[in-house]
């Protein structure tokens, strides 16, 4: 049983028993003819009964029709139980959840300092680790439910149909062209290049091209070619020279003539991506065709069930290096804000502005959901919360009144006696 039904109960009992005392006493006082110093004892058993009697018809009044009449301004919780919903709502609205009082609370609680604090001590990362791996394991378990696979499914495949590749690949490169990091990949291709031409492999490669290209155009002058593989080497590394010269010359000088031609060559992929129905086209064919293509599906999806087998299997076992990761990444963070009070600063600053930008709108729903969830209660179930809430320390105004009301009487008494 609820302790507030066994305490309601218990005050109910003593406050009603007082007043039967009361009662009692009255009678026994007048029984006596009210002589002597049971004239006393009458006085204060009068007023404690008319004490009593109001009180209990105050408290009950509060939460029920005392006697079940409908005596007005009774029943006073059931009635205003939509007014009382909507003051509820904004109280705590405007008293608990306004925003300067969530940022002044959150500014005294310096939530960095605390997450400092907790990741420090490794049980507390551990038990932060085994909290993530339980959520992604149940995600994955989720993810495996084969209704949830056909959804997923369906509306991967549908983003597919609709994601507009070339016009996505055309801003991606626009965006690369504005900051001139398009240059930056020319830089990293004709470096590879140079590294690749310098190695003695490569050279080789060339002289036999260049041999089996002579060999192959002019057949009778090759025939003439004294010492045709020395020549073959040699002229492989006049040409290496050549093109190793022109691309140590394109990457000392930004303004080279090579990079404004693949400057052009970008801008002009970029209009056709956008632009040209033709390119948009093949784009749009190839796309389908990569989605579509099951040897490549095929492979995705084994990728995806052996890394999902993995992690399961990691998750399930005692000492999962998957927890271990997450713990020990828990704990450099917890390092990390230690030693750096401007990232503590930083996370509390960016706290405080989520705060302030989202807690009108969060405070404003909160006090709509208390006032509705309190406005859809049924009457005698919200008067029996209310009751149970503060009928009990309501009933000590019954016993008071009992008490208080004795005492007045006995001064009364005396002031009589006195008068008289």
């Amino acid at each position: 049983m609820d302790t507030r039904h066994t305490a309601l109960k218990r005050n109910k009992t003593i406050a009603g028993a007082l007043l039967v005392g009361a009662a009692l006493l009255f009678i026994v006082a007048r029984l006596n003819h009210g002589t002597g110093a049971w004239g006393w004892v009458a006085a204060f058993a009068e007023a404690a009964m008319v004490g009593a009697l109001a009180d209990w018809f105050a408290v009950v009044a509060l939460f029920r029709h005392p006697l079940g009449l409908p005596i007005p301004h009774t029943a006073i919780v059931a009635e205003k139980k939509e007014s009382i919903a909507d003051n509820m709502g904004r109280f705590i609205q405007e008293k608990f959840l306004a925003t300067d009082v969530l940022v002044e609370r959150m500014r005294e609680f310096d939530p960095a300092g605390h997450l400092c604090n907790y990741l420090l001590c490794r049980d507390n990362a551990e038990g932060m680790a085994r909290g993530i791996s339980r959520v992604l394991s149940e995600s994955i378990e989720f993810l495996e439910d084969e209704r949830v696979n056909k959804v997923v499914s369906a509306a991967l495949g549908e983003r597919i149909d609709k994601f507009d590749a070339a016009t996505s690949a055309g801003n991606l490169l626009e965006g690369l062209r504005k900051e001139s990091r398009h240059q930056v990949v020319l830089d990293e291709l004709l470096k590879r290049l140079g590294g690749w031409l310098a190695t003695p492999e490569s050279q080789e490669k060339v002289a036999v091209a260049l041999d089996n290209w002579v060999d192959a155009e002019y057949p009778l002058l090759s025939k003439f070619i004294p010492n045709r593989p020395q020549f073959s080497r040699n002229a492989g590394e006049k040409i290496v020279q050549k093109v190793s010269g022109f691309l140590d010359a394109v990457n000392a000088d930004p303004t080279h003539e090579l990079r404004h031609e693949f400057d052009r060559a970008v801008g002009d992929f970029i209009v056709k991506l956008k632009h040209d129905e033709g390119m948009r086209t093949k784009v749009a064919e190839l796309k389908l065709e990569l989605a579509n293509n099951q040897q490549i599906s095929h492979y995705a999806k084994s990728l995806v069930g052996d890394l999902k087998n993995w992690m399961v299997q990691d998750l399930d076992r005692e000492h999962s290096n998957i927890q271990k990761k997450v713990a020990d990444a828990a704990v450099a963070l917890g390092n990390t804000l230690s030693h750096s009070g401007e990232l503590k600063d930083s996370i509390n600053e960016h706290l405080e502005g989520v705060v302030k930008r989202y807690a009108g709108d969060l405070r404003s729903g909160l006090a709509r959901h208390i006032s509705g969830t309190v406005k859809e209660w049924e009457n005698e179930e919200f008067v029996n919360e209310i009751e149970l809430s503060i009928g009990s320390d309501l009933q000590f105004i019954r016993m008071n009144g009992t008490l208080v009301g004795g005492m007045i009487g006995i001064l009364l008494h005396a002031a009589s006696l006195l008068l008289d």
